[in-house]
């Protein structure tokens, strides 16, 4: 399979790697997290506002984008690019988390995600193959397969069922893509590893993956409600049983304890809605932790949000100024925190990238948690 991730520095004190991701719409510098942007937009910013914090590639939704627009729509306005206008590349996920989200509403077979939806009622049937063809016609510069999610917390028998099921479409998922190859889509595809929180099953899947020989790997079933601990060391398992010189890319961690640890077990890729979410809610990321805006002791606080923070939004308005705006329910309040959210995430991955370079990423990691976590400005 061709090489489309290229390792440009190991730390020398751990598995931590600088990298790029060789896309169709530009490289990606790697460590890199990947904002969420489920309808094609990032929530509350414009593609401008992305561009210019620097992001060169961000994560649409398959299941949402399917139902509406609909997949025809966007192919006839030149694929997610030219229906939204972001120019840099899209990673979209296949739906397979939605669909099992809708626990009530699903049936998942050998066949594929039978589903209702949520917007209207009617029914749908996701195969692995047609998850295939409708992010292709989105022209997506990374694509995932179809596969079974499962929570914490569940028997063995359950998660190797779901196994069972997600290396079946695994297989079918990489036999569609490479006739969509063959017919000139540029995109390339991620299987997922999955097994839950069983050794020997995530063992099996890896070794699956593998075989598969696909230009990148996503670590699926993590950050599914188990304690941070947890989360942390089946990682770091699930890596030493992957191939060094494959990209990974681990889904749905945004914060900066959990990214760090990613990086710590060789990640190059991570994807949250924390972000931008917890923005909408009043709440900020800073070097000492998090910042609820909401509180009433910054009723008088013209300092801006973290001092040590270049963006504009730090660079301009007051702590004052950000809690009358969230107080009030004003839109840009949303705007300007979800900017600053993002930003402070792209800065603190630039920084990683600088300090594994360094060989000091271990130190970094270090230094940054010890004052995240001893600031407790919540």
């Amino acid at each position: 399979m061709e090489n489309i991730f290229d390792i440009n520095h190991e730390s020398a004190d751990g598995m931590a790697r600088r990298g790029t991701l060789h896309l169709p719409h530009g490289d990606v510098r790697t460590p890199v997290f990947m904002p969420v942007g489920t309808n094609a937009t990032v929530k509350a910013l414009t593609k401008d506002d992305l561009e210019e914090i620097g992001f060169e590639i961000i994560l649409a939704n398959t299941y949402h984008l399917y139902l509406r627009p609909g997949s025809d729509i966007i192919e006839q306005a030149g694929g997610l690019h030219g229906f939204s206008q972001w120019k840099r590349n899209f990673l979209t996920d296949s739906g397979g988390f939605q669909v099992w989200s809708l626990s009530k509403l699903r049936k998942i077979t050998m066949k594929g995600a039978e589903f209702q939806s949520n917007i209207d009622g009617s029914r749908h049937l996701f195969t692995p193959e047609k998850v295939v063809d409708v992010q292709t016609q989105f022209n997506s510069d990374i694509q995932m397969v179809l596969d079974v999610c499962t929570g914490w917390g569940i028997g063995k028998d359950e998660a190797l069922r779901a196994l069972d099921v997600t290396e079946n479409w695994a297989a079918r998922a990489k036999e569609e893509w490479l006739k969509k190859r063959d017919e000139g889509y540029k995109g390339i595809l991620l299987p997922i590893v999955q097994g839950n929180f069983f050794e020997d099953l995530r063992i099996r899947s890896a070794e699956f993956v593998t075989k598969l020989d696909l230009p990148a790997i996503a670590i699926g079933g993590l950050s599914v409600g188990e304690p941070p601990e947890i989360f942390a060391s089946m990682l770091d398992f699930t890596v030493r049983h992957l191939p060094k010189e494959k990209a990974k890319y681990v889904m749905g961690i945004g914060t900066p304890d959990y990214i760090l640890d990613a990086v710590h077990s060789g990640i190059d890729m991570f994807d949250c809605v924390l972000p931008t979410r917890n923005a909408r809610n009043g709440s900020y990321f800073t070097h000492d932790g998090p910042l609820s805006i909401k509180q009433k002791r910054f009723e008088r606080d013209f300092s801006p949000i973290d001092k040590e923070c270049g963006c504009k939004v730090c660079r301009t308005y007051s702590r004052a100024y950000l809690r009358h705006l969230f107080k009030e329910q004003e839109i840009l309040s949303c705007t300007l925190a979800s900017y600053h959210n993002l930003y402070f995430l792209h800065n603190m991955v630039a920084e990683i990238r600088a300090a594994i370079d360094g060989d000091r990423f271990e130190q970094y990691r270090s230094d940054f948690l010890r004052r995240y976590h001893a600031g407790n400005i919540i």
